[in-house]
């Protein structure tokens, strides 16, 4: 099988959203003088490729610990949402793939919108579903949706509708993504947090497995 990253390199001077911290990183230890390397580490929780869960939007809403590890594993599709700069993700757009989501664990949107990382521009006016498109999503029993870009609703909102109707459904979501272009029409997806008590948030490792040949899933 072929294993392809869709995660980007956590480092200090990477995006981040606006207002959040960037990542921080301090020796505790080096190889000349200890004879060993360790590193302190400070990042948000939603820093780069991560997962949000219902704690992060809802009030008494369950935290990344209250899920076990298969609910981040599963058969994904991708949905070509190229289209879109500018325009909401519609239920237009989704329903031709209805069959296909219903017989999966995880939709990803590849609107194209990663290829502004690293520019102003990346945190806004990126392509969001809209409320009819959420509802629609939150029908199906998934594990999770993603996306290449930083959030699920606008970078204005204040009441989060989209995190909300998915998150209050059970499903997980997975911001800032990248090399979606790459992928095929189905393929299996992993996207493992860190396994935090009560976290509401986690940057991920989001890595599809690809058949090639005669291997099996």
């Amino acid at each position: 099988m072929q294993i392809l990253d869709l995660s980007h390199t956590i480092t200090a001077d990477m995006p981040v959203w606006p207002g959040t911290p960037r990542p921080e990183f301090s020796p505790l230890a080096t190889i000349p003088v200890d004879g060993f390397a360790e590193q302190s580490i400070c990042i948000s929780s939603h820093t780069g490729t991560h997962l949000d869960f219902p704690a992060h939007i809802i009030e008494g809403g369950l935290s990344l610990d209250r899920f076990e590890a298969g609910r981040f594993f599963g058969r994904g599709v991708v949905i070509d949402a190229s289209l879109a700069a500018g325009k909401p993700l519609s239920l237009e757009l989704l329903q031709p793939y209805a069959g296909a989501v219903a017989q999966c664990d995880f939709v990803l949107f590849r609107t194209g919108w990663a290829r502004f990382w690293g520019q102003e521009r990346y945190s806004q006016g990126y392509p969001v579903l809209d409320c009819a498109s959420a509802s629609w999503l939150a029908g199906f029993a998934l594990k999770g949706v993603g996306l290449d870009c930083p959030s699920f609703d606008h970078a204005d909102s204040t009441d989060y509708p989209i995190h909300r109707t998915l998150l209050e459904a059970g499903v997980f979501l997975v911001e800032n993504m990248t090399n979606l272009h790459l992928l095929p029409a189905s393929f299996f997806l992993s996207v493992f947090p860190l396994r935090i008590a009560g976290a509401e948030a986690s940057p991920v490792r989001a890595v599809a497995y690809l058949s090639t040949g005669d291997s099996v899933f």
